[in-house]
């Protein structure tokens, strides 16, 4: 298995992977969110393949600190194929989004899974993530909806 950038040429098998998270995308849907992110600064979009075959994808992209030294991380996506599950290519696109966000200065990075997806809680626990929201509060405001 080999991680490497996603590209436009990945779409379909982009839209496969955020369809099976949960978030029904058609291959044209996916190759215009990646042109945001391809080749953006600070924003990385890395897909485990294997030969021709993409099975996982990770979405990760920094933020400054203004009220100190240094960015945060933020992983906005991670999945990995339904028949490829349970071979450690998740925790090989994270720790691959791990180092790129060090790589950008980056000193904390920071995940969000939903309650409901009751297999992933102990997989990040077991990668050193604490869950936080016990300690902080997260609000969301929706501002539109479009697509």
């Amino acid at each position: 298995m080999i991680v490497r950038e996603a590209s436009a040429a990945d779409a379909a098998a982009v839209a496969e992977l955020l369809t099976q998270l949960g978030y029904p995308h058609s291959a044209d849907e996916a190759r215009s969110r990646l042109a945001g992110w391809t080749g953006a600064d600070r924003r990385l979009v890395l897909l485990a393949a294997e030969g021709a075959d993409v099975v996982g994808i990770v979405a990760v992209a920094a933020v400054p600190y203004l009220e100190r030294a240094g960015s945060w991380a933020r992983v906005v996506a991670l999945a990995v194929d339904a028949d490829h599950r349970r071979r450690g290519l998740a925790r090989q696109l994270m720790a691959a989004a791990e180092e790129a966000a060090i790589a950008w200065g980056c000193v904390t990075i920071e995940v969000t899974s939903s309650r409901r997806r009751l297999e992933s809680h102990p997989f990040y626990r077991s990668l050193g993530y604490e869950d936080r929201c016990s300690g902080s509060a997260f609000y969301r405001r929706q501002l539109s909806y479009g697509t």
